[in-house]
C-alpha cells in the first residue's frame, strides 16, 4: 500500500509483542492517504491471520493469542505504533501539524504510565512487560526530540513542492500551519500568501 501511495518502506523493525515499519513520504501527503497506508498492516495482519488458522488448524489457539497480542500493542495510541500515528492524524483534522505531535507525543506518554499502573494494579509486572515499558518509553522520548525536525521539515517540503490543497484558512504565524490547507498569513495588519512567508523564511538555504 506504501509504495502504491507513493511512499517508501525503509526498514521493518520486529519485537516480542508487534513491529515498527519505517516509512518515507512527504509529511504532506494527504491525510487519507496515510490513514490507507497505516491500516494496511492491521488489515493485512487479519488476513494472514484468518489464512494462518486455516492451513494451521492444530494451532489455532497459539496463533489467535499471538494474534490479538500482536494487534492490541500495534494499535495502541502510542507514538510511533500505528495507533498513535492514526491519533496523531486524528488530531491533525483540527490543529496545526506541530501542535499534533506534541499533544500526540503526551498522549502516548499518559498512556503508558497508565499501562504501567494498570500492570502493577493487578500484579502483572514480568521482565517483558517491564522491558516493553522501558522501549516504549525510550522510543516516546526519541520522536518528542524530533519534533522540530519534523516541523521544519514539514514547512521546507512546502517551500520546496507544490501542493494543491482545496481548503485554506489564515493563520497568524508558521507554527498554525496545519496539513491538507492552504494558507495566508496575517502578521502587521497585512496578508501574504503561505509562499511569500516561506520564501523569506529559506531565501538564504
Amino acid at each position: 500500500m506504501t509504495l502504491l501511495l507513493g511512499g517508501e518502506v525503509i526498514k521493518i523493525y520486529i519485537y516480542p509483542l508487534g513491529g515498527i515499519s519505517k516509512f518515507r513520504f512527504d509529511i504532506n501527503i494527504s491525510i487519507f492517504k496515510e490513514f490507507l497506508i497505516l491500516i494496511a498492516g492491521p488489515v493485512s495482519q487479519m488476513f494472514a491471520y484468518f489464512f494462518l488458522i486455516h492451513v494451521f488448524s492444530d494451532y489455532c489457539e497459539l496463533i489467535t493469542i499471538y494474534h490479538y497480542g500482536i494487534l492490541f500493542f500495534n494499535l495502541l495510541p502510542i507514538y510511533p505504533l500505528d495507533g498513535g500515528k492514526l491519533v496523531n492524524l486524528f488530531f491533525s483534522l483540527f490543529i496545526s501539524y506541530r501542535s499534533s505531535l506534541i499533544v500526540s507525543i503526551g498522549l502516548s506518554f499518559v498512556v503508558v504510565l497508565f499501562l504501567s499502573f494498570i500492570g502493577y494494579g493487578i500484579g502483572n509486572i514480568t521482565l517483558n512487560f517491564i522491558v516493553m515499558v522501558i522501549f516504549l518509553l525510550y522510543k516516546i522520548v526519541l520522536e518528542y526530540k524530533q519534533i522540530n525536525y519534523l516541523y521544519e521539515k514539514f514547512l521546507l517540503e512546502r517551500y520546496l513542492k507544490k501542493y494543491n490543497f482545496k481548503n485554506g484558512i489564515i493563520v497568524d504565524r508558521l507554527e498554525k500551519f496545519r496539513r491538507n490547507r492552504r494558507h495566508l498569513v496575517k502578521m502587521d495588519d497585512n496578508y501574504y500568501f503561505e509562499r511569500e512567508i516561506l520564501e523569506k523564511k529559506y531565501k538564504n538555504y
